[in-house]
């Protein structure tokens, strides 16, 4: 038994332990395809903003990728720290309350994600330094809560949108990949566009992602449909989904793709009717929808701003 008073298996391989972790709390399945298609946006964009009559080097999209997978483990893994009393008091089923894996073992894994960002920088740029420790630097604040933790758990929108910073930065730096390595002191216009657009779809995902029907919701756990009511939690999720879109347009016509447009309106229009369905069904199980079309919104998004118009510009004959 160990703390939280959950039964330990100890007789699992290291292995299987970080297997059954990764499943459970990072689940590559779902994440790799959302942080390709994130990379690939960040590259691609840039690329496409500054004109460049060449597609991204093999170089520049692999280190924006590597670098961007590793931010996002970073962050469950600063969540793992950070919950670790919540979790031991109200979610002892969880990977580190019950035993599986030790704080001390992320400790060392998000060690090494430093390293290797550290080392991707400096193989493809070391004018890349002073991004990464921006990025690194407000990561540590998210960690710390900014230094006023009560204050933020007190006012659940500011704790959003304080974290939800991170996601333009990380977006910023994978860009950064290419117009840095291309000899540019300042990224391209329009990217100021994208970010925005990256800051609204992570709040797209993360209020998703804490949208509850009434039998699924936690002791202890603070999702958006208990703290602001289910309904409003659906229709602020679905307003920052046409939030994203609505800055979405002035960033696709800086590359000369605000087709775009015509591919998201019906994506909004599906999540709503997944939303209304929600509000009308209480069945457990039902806010999978919602998460559902988050990561589906994601996806889209960064494909649609990213590999579409790269492939279109390159092989497509839209010159």
């Amino acid at each position: 038994m160990n703390r939280a008073g959950v039964a330990v298996n100890s007789d699992l391989g290291a292995g299987n332990r970080w297997w059954i972790y990764q499943r459970e709390r990072f689940p590559l399945a779902a994440h790799t395809p959302v942080i390709g298609a994130f990379s690939l946006a960040a590259v691609g964009y840039s690329v496409l903003a500054r004109g460049s009559s060449n597609l991204p080097g093999v170089r520049q999209i692999f280190v924006a990728f590597t670098s961007s997978f590793l931010f996002f483990l970073q962050l469950r893994l600063a969540d793992e720290f950070k919950d670790f009393e919540e979790d031991c008091l109200y979610r002892p089923y969880r990977p580190v309350p019950r035993g599986l894996i030790k704080l001390r073992e992320l400790a060392f894994v998000w060690a090494g994600c430093v390293v290797l960002q550290l080392l991707t920088a400096l193989w493809l740029s070391a004018r890349l330094l002073p991004l990464l420790a921006g990025v690194w630097a407000y990561h540590l604040l998210m960690n710390w809560e900014f230094f006023c933790r009560n204050w933020l758990k007190r006012y659940p929108a500011a704790y959003m949108l304080s974290h939800m910073v991170i996601m333009p930065l990380v977006f910023l730096y994978a860009s950064a990949c290419d117009w840095i390595a291309a000899g540019q002191a300042w990224p391209s216009q329009g990217l100021f566009w994208m970010l925005t657009v990256n800051f609204f779809v992570g709040m797209v995902i993360e209020i998703g992602r804490k949208i509850r029907v009434p039998s699924d919701e936690e002791q202890g756990v603070e999702t958006y449909s208990l703290l602001w009511g289910r309904r409003a939690a659906v229709l602020t999720w679905i307003a920052v989904m046409v939030a994203s879109a609505a800055a979405a347009y002035p960033a696709a016509r800086r590359i000369q793709f605000a087709q775009i447009e015509f591919a998201l309106a019906p994506v909004i229009a599906a999540s709503a009717f997944a939303g209304a369905a929600f509000l009308a069904h209480n069945q457990p199980g039902r806010r999978k929808w919602i998460e559902a079309m988050s990561g589906v919104w994601a996806l889209l998004v960064y494909v649609g701003m990213g590999a579409l118009p790269l492939w279109l510009r390159f092989y497509g004959g839209q010159r």
